[in-house]
């Protein structure tokens, strides 16, 4: 599998070495070259500086025809912003970015972005350490898929 990654942060450097890890080809994009210094000095994958919310940048990290597109800047609109490049410039399928508004995650899900949730995650975290009921909000959310009908013009899903 080719995955690419925007966000070169605590999580984007470990799901890179966790998708090289387990054999897939990995091109992390992020703004700061120091940045990846967080990756390990053996990462066989691509790191790539640049802007991941820009088609050119994306288009010169290899992301067309990725498998998978990982969104996890520590920005929830720079998330959605590069998400949404890669799902319709690019034409990636499994999208998913990281948003920390709960609301904010459902919403882009309907509109056709998976998103991974910290909040929803964190709280259930803590609430299942206490031993309260979780998972009344799913922390990650598959994004729903929206089919036009010849003649219809409103993308409702069908």
């Amino acid at each position: 599998m080719r995955a690419v990654i925007v966000g070169c942060g605590r999580v984007g450097a470990t799901m890179a070495k966790a998708l090289e890890a387990g054999g897939h080809d990995v091109t992390i994009v992020d703004l700061v070259t120091k940045a990846f210094d967080r990756l390990p000095a053996a990462f066989r994958g691509s790191a790539v500086r640049g802007d991941g919310t820009d088609e050119d940048t994306l288009r010169r990290a290899g992301a067309e025809g990725a498998d998978l597109f990982l969104a996890l800047t520590e920005g929830d609109n720079r998330n959605i912003m590069a998400a949404q490049m890669a799902r319709e410039a690019l034409g990636i399928e499994r999208v998913y970015a990281k948003v920390n508004d709960p609301v904010r995650a459902a919403a882009y899900a309907e509109l056709g972005i998976g998103t991974v949730c910290r909040t929803t995650m964190m709280a259930d975290a803590m609430l299942g350490a206490l031993g309260e009921r979780v998972g009344v909000e799913p922390s990650i959310r598959e994004a729903k898929r929206h089919h036009v009908h010849a003649g219809d013009a409103t993308g409702e899903e069908a």
